[in-house]
């Protein structure tokens, strides 16, 4: 790794490099975003664009989320090639029963009014006896899938208390999806959860509309 970014880090000092770096681990392995408070990496813009440097030589970038948190991801035109590649891409099992989540934890608890528009991290967890009855998984079958999510930091698994039934909610991973990423996301899961809705033929409209102009300037 100090190969890598020798050429980014040369200029500092020991105390900087060392502070540079530990900020870059920091948000590359963290299952939460960090606090800025604890990385003087972070606080620094200079300092955090030398970050952000670093983590581009590897196709990921800085994302900050609200209380002046960061974590990383991977940029949008690396993560548009990764999706090419069959080994990047779960199983349509496994993506069948993650959008089952986030349309239960998600989508329904925000058309309610109960999460902001932006929030991909609920509160409110989908019990399994909700998954088995929306899909036609065999519960083998469906429990296989969500432990895959679960170790790919897709879906965390809330355990039951006294007065809740506990289930699953969007995991960790969901703090790494850029702006775009996220209105991706958005759009899919409305094409999901409502495929004939207004709200779904705009946003069919608005993607040919899209390729029309990509096919023109090409």
């Amino acid at each position: 790794m100090s190969e890598l970014f020798e050429p980014l880090l040369r200029s500092y000092d020991e105390r900087r490099r060392a502070e540079l770096v530990a900020a870059y681990m920091a948000v590359e392995h963290a299952a939460e975003p960090v606090s800025e408070v604890r990385f003087a990496a972070l606080r620094e813009p200079a300092l955090r664009r030398t970050v952000e440097a670093m983590l581009a030589l590897n196709g990921r970038t800085l994302i900050r989320s609200e209380r002046k948190h960061w974590i990383s991801g991977y940029r949008d035109d690396v993560a548009a090639e990764l999706a090419k590649e069959s080994g990047c891409v779960p199983p349509a099992r496994e993506r069948a029963v993650l959008t089952l989540v986030l349309i239960h934890s998600v989508a329904i608890p925000r058309a309610a009014g109960l999460l902001a528009d932006d929030s991909w991290l609920s509160p409110h967890p989908t019990p399994v006896d909700e998954l088995r009855r929306r899909t036609q998984l065999p519960v083998g079958e469906l429990e296989a899938s969500l432990r895959r999510l679960r170790l790919a930091g897709l879906v965390s698994q809330v355990k039951a208390g006294a007065d809740d039934a506990g289930g699953f909610v969007p995991g960790p991973q969901f703090h790494r999806l850029t702006d775009a990423a996220r209105r991706r996301l958005q759009e899919e899961l409305i094409l999901a959860a409502g495929p004939d809705s207004p709200l779904a033929a705009a946003i069919r409209a608005r993607r040919r509309g899209r390729e029309r102009e990509q096919g023109e300037n090409t």
